[in-house]
């Protein structure tokens, strides 16, 4: 009986192991902290749709699917751009002025501390804004709570939460 080429190992989609260590090969050279992008998953659906095979080619519900990630994946960028930039705005930071703030630390021995402090002035570093409270920098991200000051002055003092 003779032995056709068609069989399991012939099945779509069919990765070689070339292809495979090569493949690994490109993605550990990258950078540990990159991500996939909008240009990355248009190239691989593009990809893919070039090397479908033509005797079971993908469906339409398969590419309209694949779409619509790509379309939710830019939006969810584009979101988390805008978020970004409202949080560092200088209007939105700047209403911290003279208000007393709340934030966590960890201290020596690992255990978190809540802390609180009036800001004395807003700092921008890297594109991240910094609340200024006497000689400490805290993260504007990191700010827990915000609430007018008790007691009138220019109290700078850091209080810890003990």
């Amino acid at each position: 009986m003779a032995s056709s080429g068609v069989g399991p190992a012939a099945q779509w989609p069919y990765y070689s192991d070339k292809n495979v260590q090569t493949a690994a090969k490109q993605s550990s050279s990258k950078e540990s902290g990159s991500t996939l992008g909008k240009d990355e998953f248009l190239r691989i659906l593009i990809t893919q749709l070039q090397n479908q095979d033509p005797m079971q080619p993908m469906e339409d519900k398969e590419f309209i699917s694949q779409m619509a990630q790509f379309s939710a994946l830019e939006q969810t960028m584009n979101m988390a751009t805008q978020i970004q930039a409202l949080r560092n705005a200088p209007g939105m930071v700047a209403n911290m002025l003279g208000m007393n703030v709340t934030w966590n630390e960890t201290d020596n021995r690992g255990n978190t501390v809540e802390k609180s402090g009036i800001v004395d002035s807003i700092v921008s570093k890297d594109g991240l804004s910094y609340a200024r409270i006497g000689a400490a920098e805290i993260k504007v991200d990191e700010v827990t709570s915000i609430a007018y000051p008790t007691t009138k002055g220019s109290d700078a003092e850091v209080s810890t939460g003990e």
